[in-house]
């Protein structure tokens, strides 16, 4: 039996298009339990909204979301729009008592988390937010081996997120490099995922102490007008986890080479864990327990043993792609509203991942250490 869950989607680029796939994949992949009803695309203007639609599979279009939002027929709105209409398309979706989907960042800044996390919270509605890395089977692996104590007591954690899409100073100005549509920089675009996680590998980060840098200061508009950047190309953090473990995050978009650099290592008293996103179906594994003489990292490969893997293949080491973590992604809320449990990661993670990137920010202004739980709306 289908869920009947009727999805209308908030703009068709790169993301929204990754979205309308794992929609469409989910039933094939996960059971026709899962199907759900890609029923309105919004995009602007209409004619762009209508290609994207029938491109996509969508039964029809429009060119205004706010219709999409009053729309009674749909029950989970889907916003893959620029950051700077997270916060209000959220609200309103909130307001029409839809469930929400959407895209990391949560919003610009911790009021606008905190405003959006908290009207979910009244209205009782189910709320996800798009940290797709961590619904990665090698993630669901890792994650498990820490808990089970399989690495010892973990003693450090060691994170990064470099990209070079910005690396070239002649990459234009967009609306990335202004504080009113993108909020931070690098800390929001890619950050957000390291921070996200971090705690999902880790739990709560107590507290930070970091430093931002803007490389590129100008960048050219294609009209050619030269506009001043506003926020970060490069972030760095030392960072303590709730239960004392300390660490380092480095967060860069002009690190020139990195194309999904997300990688962590979490060191522990009888071995080690490294996971790096550019190979995203391999986890790497040190254990002091071998006694062999060959000492050294092994390579445990994706494979049907591991959570979700099976689903996508029988075999090991043919891999996952970018696009079957957001399915699984979907499955995950698909699922979070059917037996009205609380998605993961859902609106409070987003706000607390919020509070992380805004700590960072204040203790690269204020110095020394800022605590994420600390800061308030105002």
């Amino acid at each position: 039996m289908a869920t009947g869950l009727k999805f209308g989607l908030i703009g068709s680029g790169f993301m929204g298009r990754a979205h309308a796939i794992a929609l469409h994949g989910v039933a094939p992949t996960f059971g026709a339990d899962y199907a759900v009803e890609c029923t309105v695309l919004a995009d602007q203007p209409l004619d762009r909204a209508q290609k994207a639609a029938d491109s996509l599979r969508f039964q029809r279009a429009s060119g205004d979301w706010r219709d999409l939002v009053a729309d009674p027929s749909i029950d989970v709105i889907d916003i893959c729009t620029p950051n700077y209409l997270h916060a209000e398309m959220a609200l309103a979706a909130v307001e029409a008592g839809k469930h929400v989907y959407c895209e990391k960042p949560l919003a610009l800044d911790i009021k606008q988390s905190i405003a959006v996390t908290e009207a979910a919270q009244r209205a009782g509605v189910c709320n996800a937010v798009g940290f797709n890395y961590i619904c990665n089977p090698m993630m669901q692996v890792a994650r498990e081996m820490i808990l089970a104590g399989e690495i010892g007591e973990v003693v450090n954690f060691r994170g990064s997120y470099l990209e070079d899409y910005m690396g070239d100073p002649r990459v234009p100005f967009s609306w990335r490099c202004e504080r009113r549509f993108a909020g931070a920089g690098a800390l929001a675009d890619l950050g957000s995922h390291l921070i996200n996680m971090a705690h999902f590998l880790l739990g709560p980060i107590g507290r930070v102490c970091g430093v931002t840098r803007t490389v590129h200061k100008q960048r050219q508009q294609p009209d050619g007008i030269v506009r001043t950047v506003e926020n970060e190309d490069v972030a760095q953090a030392l960072v303590e986890f709730n239960s004392g473990v300390p660490g380092t995050m480095e967060i860069s978009r002009i690190a020139t080479g990195y194309k999904c650099g997300l990688a962590v290592q979490i060191q522990g008293s009888r071995g080690t864990l490294v996971f790096d996103q550019e190979r995203m179906n391999e986890l790497k594994l040190y254990r002091t327990d071998d006694t062999s003489g060959r000492r050294g990292f092994r390579t445990i490969l994706a494979g049907p043993e591991h959570p979700d893997y099976a689903a996508f293949c029988p075999a090991s080491g043919h891999g996952l792609g970018i696009n079957d973590l957001k399915v699984i992604e979907v499955r995950n809320l698909i699922r979070a509203i059917r037996t009205r449990t609380n998605a993961s990661p859902d609106f409070a993670e987003g706000l607390r991942v919020q509070k992380v990137m805004t700590a960072i920010e204040l203790a690269a202004q204020q110095g020394g250490w800022i605590v994420p739980e600390r800061i308030t709306a105002s």
